[in-house]
Formats: structure tokens, C-alpha cells, sequence
């Protein structure tokens, strides 16, 4: 019998459920709006909030506002990501790596699309297993 390639026993050695948790689909859309809005705000900050305030050298009330509407998104992608992270029984280093994402300019971005194409497989999957009820 020939050994498994590498890239098969990575994918066997996955903590990722085998049946999606119930309310997956819902936990994936809660997280995919909080990354988005988390990274929109964040490289906003980012790339137009500090140079402002380092070109101009004044604290406008948008600036201060912008980066407490960041710290305040954070916590609730921080919330959706840990919802999402239980229901699929990842490890806590997958974990770390997406909550830290919300902190680092368009990473949260990256994170999102990581996370997505991780998911829908099994969403899909879950699709074609259950039976379509029509009344």
C-alpha cells in the first residue's frame, strides 16, 4: 500500500469537525461582517487616521473616534472569532492566529478569506447530506 502524500496526512490530522456544528452557517456570516468591518476601520486608521495626525500634529474628534469605534469592533470580532473557533473545535494556535488578525492592518482581511475557504467545504457538504424538505 503506498503511504499517504504529506499534504493528505495534514489534512487528516485537521481538528476540524467531520459534521458542521449546528448554527455554522451563522457563526461564518457574524465573522466574516466583523473581520470586514474590523480590517475596514482598522487600515482606515492606518493609512489615512496617523498621517493625518502626524502631518497636521492635532487630535481631530474623528481620530479619537475612529480608533475607540476599532477597539470596540475588535472586541466583537473577538467574540464572533472565539463563537466560530468552539463550534469547529480548532486548536488554540488557529485561534491566536485569527484574534490576532484584527490587529494588524488588512490581516483581518487574509483571516477572513482563510477562514471562508475552510468552511464552506463543509457547509456544502452538509448541503448535499441533508435532505431538502419540500412542502
Amino acid at each position: 500500500m503506498d503511504p499517504a502524500p504529506a499534504s493528505a496526512a495534514v489534512d487528516s490530522a485537521d481538528d476540524t469537525p467531520a459534521t458542521p456544528p449546528k448554527g455554522l452557517s451563522g457563526a461564518l456570516t457574524r465573522f466574516r461582517i466583523m473581520a470586514f468591518t474590523t480590517g475596514v476601520v482598522l487600515a482606515f486608521m492606518t493609512c489615512i487616521g496617523m498621517p493625518y495626525k502626524f502631518i497636521t500634529q492635532e487630535t481631530t474628534t474623528w481620530y479619537s473616534l475612529g480608533w475607540m469605534a476599532h477597539g470596540w469592533l475588535y472586541i466583537a470580532y473577538v467574540a464572533v472569532t472565539l463563537d466560530l473557533v468552539f463550534r469547529l473545535r480548532w486548536h488554540l494556535g488557529r485561534a491566536l492566529l485569527i484574534l490576532l488578525a484584527g490587529t494588524v492592518p488588512f490581516m483581518s482581511f487574509v483571516a477572513e478569506y482563510y477562514v471562508t475557504k475552510r468552511v464552506r467545504p463543509m457547509l456544502a457538504a452538509a448541503a448535499v447530506q441533508a435532505p431538502s424538505v419540500q412542502h
